[in-house]
């Protein structure tokens, strides 16, 4: 399976500050089109920030999600916790995707692919050591790796209900933070059970 290459630590950390700043409702990201919608009006930095990233991380753990229905072995509880990860996710990178084309923003401007481990991001060891994995092992990778990845899902969304100004993205940041929290006591209790 080919994986993109990580991006340095430095974009990751250009991320956070545009995230810090994004109270101004006169700051303009990059690669977005203020006059292309009306609905622009209902948007500032962390908005875009917010759809942008979660995009990248979404795909990460959908991502993470084929690497485990792959392998041999794992158990029936990770399977369905994986599938319903998918399930979940894959829509929500349609929506976010579309507001951002309603934003007027080409996320490839955004420079989200500059996310690191410390926004629950895996590296490219982490992934080679799920996809070499299987059974029992494979289970307890995808759950550990999965609670830090939500972790970081929720971080952002919480700076998104903090900060963001379109309603609809503030709602979403909202269901991240209940879902993925459910999620990780999910996840925590079945590695206790382990």
């Amino acid at each position: 399976m080919k994986r993109p290459m990580a991006a340095p630590a430095a974009l990751a950390l250009s991320a956070a500050l545009i995230l810090a700043g994004c109270s101004s409702e006169d700051d303009a990201m990059p690669g977005m089109d203020h006059g292309s919608s009306e609905q622009a009006a209902d948007v500032n930095d962390a908005d875009i920030m917010f759809a942008s990233m979660m995009i990248v991380h979404h795909e990460q753990a959908i991502e993470m999600s084929d690497i485990v229905l792959a392998q041999d072995g794992v158990a029936p509880e990770v399977i369905e916790l994986a599938e319903a990860i998918k399930t979940a996710q894959g829509p929500e990178i349609d929506q976010l995707r579309g507001w951002l084309d309603d934003w007027g923003v080409d996320p490839d401007d955004q420079g989200a692919d500059g996310m690191d481990h410390g926004d629950g991001m895996m590296s490219e060891e982490d992934l080679a050591a799920l996809e070499a994995a299987d059974g029992a092992e494979a289970s307890r990778l995808f759950l550990e790796q999965m609670i830090v990845h939500h972790e970081g899902a929720v971080a952002m969304a919480r700076a998104e209900v903090d900060d963001g100004r379109n309603p609809d993205a503030v709602e979403l940041a909202r269901g991240v933070i209940d879902a993925q929290t459910t999620e990780i006591q999910e996840m925590n209790d079945l590695l206790a059970a382990r």
